[in-house]
């Protein structure tokens, strides 16, 4: 009696059906071009938190393509021009560079750049309160930050008078940083000295044999993500020298290679692997109370332990590593 008026509705049911169907397919996950300078930082987890606060989950309802340059500020074009080809909503960079590649790369996709220090005089925006075109994001004006920097390290190491600089000449902030650190520190009565030019490994190994020749009393770094990943090994060669160092990055004073494989064998218990780290490098670092500590993960049996706080303090004579490590056996 009802079929004509149920095959109806059926047919508008299925009709319905298919236009949610097709609104489905054609409503596309939305996608964010990652571009940094060294290989995965830590911003990356600041990201991932503020989008899972708007309610976008990595992998379900969002796709983060990630690039990372190593410290090879090249490839910058290259990944804003892969970019493009997938056709991202937005492009996050982390510093000057690439921020300025990612500029000069496109003029219609949305760019949002964190960690960048002055991005007016490297020429990213026309000002703080009008960026201007596609671009916004954050700055740490590093430029004033420099100068206090040498205010500091002044204050820590009072005898020190020759400071060594290590900066990257790839990085077009840093060509107008340098003049005003120089001119900070003869006002300070501190001599800049060697001007360390480096982005890479080769050139930071000539520039490490520039500050021995210099006799530099402490070294500072200007903030950059190439000089950043190449953090392990400015790290050691300062502790070797002896020499104070003060970094624009808090990663430069967590666990250096040396001391994360000598403080990993103490977490583990393995006194003999203790006692190797240390006599690798013939004990240049002169670990206090090496017997003692010895005796002790000895003494514990392998009992493993927990490192509870690391960190260093300018010295007279160089640069004094704290470390602690707390023991329970009854953790077992």
């Amino acid at each position: 009696m009802f079929a004509g008026n149920t095959a109806s509705a059926n047919l508008l049911a299925l009709d319905e059906k298919s236009i949610v169907a097709q609104a489905q397919q054609a409503r596309r996950v939305p996608q964010v071009g990652y571009i940094d300078g060294e290989s995965r930082s830590a911003g990356i987890e600041g990201l991932l938190t503020g989008l899972r606060e708007l309610g976008y989950v990595e992998g379900q309802n969002i796709v983060i393509e990630y690039r990372w340059a190593e410290g090879r500020y090249d490839r910058f074009p290259g990944f804003i021009a892969e970019a493009a080809s997938l056709k991202v909503d937005v492009i996050v960079t982390e510093g000057a560079p690439a921020a300025i590649a990612a500029r000069q790369g496109t003029k219609t996709i949305p760019i949002v750049m964190v960690a960048i220090g002055d991005p007016i005089t490297s020429g990213v925006v026309l000002s703080v309160a009008r960026p201007g075109g596609n671009i916004t994001g954050l700055t740490s004006m590093t430029a004033e930050l420099n100068t206090k920097r040498l205010e500091l390290l002044k204050e820590l190491v009072p005898g020190a008078s020759r400071i060594a600089v290590l900066w990257n000449p790839a990085n077009p902030n840093h060509k107008v940083w340098i003049p005003k650190m120089q001119a900070a520190a003869k006002s300070l009565r501190l001599t800049l000295e060697p001007l360390v030019g480096a982005g890479d490994s080769e050139q930071i190994d000539k520039g490490f044999g520039a500050i021995v020749a210099a006799r530099s009393q402490a070294l500072i770094m200007v903030g950059d993500l190439a000089l950043l990943a190449q953090r392990e090994r400015i790290v050691d060669f300062a502790t070797k020298r002896k020499l104070p160092g003060l970094y624009a990055y808090r990663k430069f004073v967590e666990i250096g290679g040396a001391d994360r494989a000598m403080l990993e064998a103490v977490e583990a218990g393995d006194a003999e692997g203790f006692f190797d780290s240390v006599a690798r490098d013939g004990d240049a670092r002169r670990i206090c109370g090496l017997s003692p500590i010895y005796a002790l993960l000895r003494g514990l049996g392998g009992t493993r332990g927990a490192l509870k706080r690391y960190a260093q303090w300018p010295d007279p004579q160089g640069v004094v590593t704290f470390a602690s490590v707390v023991f329970d056996d009854r953790a077992g």
